[in-house]
């Protein structure tokens, strides 16, 4: 029979000791110095808490499985996590006041500062493991709603099924696994309008050896279900040099170039058993 024993908890266990990892990764890469750099002060005096310290202290708690501002105080006091981090976690009261600060043309600069820290990490790898990245390279554009429940939540508002929701709208870079560029939405906003300058955002900030090398290759590709299907996306895709997939919506237009199509012009896809595919203008 195994003895159970109770007593005072052990400070130094801890669940988040992955911590460490992206504490190094931090360091490392100079991620907060990127960002002060790209998106420049959000206080009139420099002192305290900077928005590239905000923004790594806010993302190493959601890393660590923060869903709400109140999270931060929780994290704060596992003092593992403390130790590992080169950037503390926030304190709730902080964070909001400092992220209060932030205006669109801050949101847009975190853009480039993320891509600063990709070309560094880029720079960092191996040879081989560069040119295995750049053999092809594939932006998927997709969206998601994310429901809310207060109701003085700004720049939201209600989806198709009835829900207070924000949508986040993101173009990631699929073979690095990186959200490259994204905009946050309310639940009712179409996401067409604005994914060609999404596309554009997000392919240029790859770096543009890699994107490059793609590019030369034919392998440069966007992919998109059907709530992106805009003549304006495939456009945008064309013109950086990219093949592009987006699924069509199944309206009249569609079923009249389908039936146009003669029947020999049907060819197998590849990699695809039972499946055709044909080009129609």
């Amino acid at each position: 029979m195994r003895r159970v024993r109770f007593g005072a908890p052990d400070a130094s266990l801890t669940g988040r000791a992955g911590m460490v990892a992206v504490g190094e990764f931090v360091d490392k890469l100079g991620v907060v110095a990127a960002l002060d750099t790209a998106i420049g002060a959000v206080k009139r005096r420099d002192r305290g808490m900077s928005a590239g310290q905000l923004l790594v202290g806010v993302a190493s708690a959601q890393l660590a499985g923060a869903g709400f501002w109140a999270h931060l105080d929780e994290q704060r006091t596992d003092q593992v996590v403390a130790e590992a981090l080169t950037v503390p976690i926030p304190a709730s009261t902080t964070a909001m006041g400092v992220a209060a600060r932030f205006d669109e043309q801050h949101f847009s600069a975190v853009e480039a500062g993320v891509a600063e820290v990709v070309d560094r990490a880029v720079a960092m790898m191996s040879p081989e493991r560069r040119d295995r990245l750049a053999a092809a390279v594939t932006t998927d554009l997709d969206s998601s709603d994310v429901e809310v429940y207060g109701r003085r939540k700004q720049g939201v508002a209600y989806n198709y099924c009835g829900q207070r929701c924000g949508r986040p709208h993101l173009a990631s870079w699929a073979e690095a696994g990186l959200t490259v560029a994204a905009d946050l939405m309310a639940g009712n906003a179409d996401v067409r309008p604005v994914a060609a300058g999404l596309l554009g955002r997000a392919l240029a900030a790859i770096p543009a050896p890699i994107r490059e090398s793609a590019q030369q290759a034919g392998t440069l590709r966007v992919r998109a279900d059907a709530g992106y299907f805009t003549a304006e996306l495939a456009t945008e895709a064309v013109a950086a040099g990219a093949d592009f997939a987006i699924a069509a919506k199944r309206n009249t237009a569609m079923w009249r170039a389908y039936a146009g199509i003669d029947q020999d012009h049907w060819v197998a896809a590849i990699d695809m058993p039972g499946a055709q595919v044909a080009a129609c203008d």
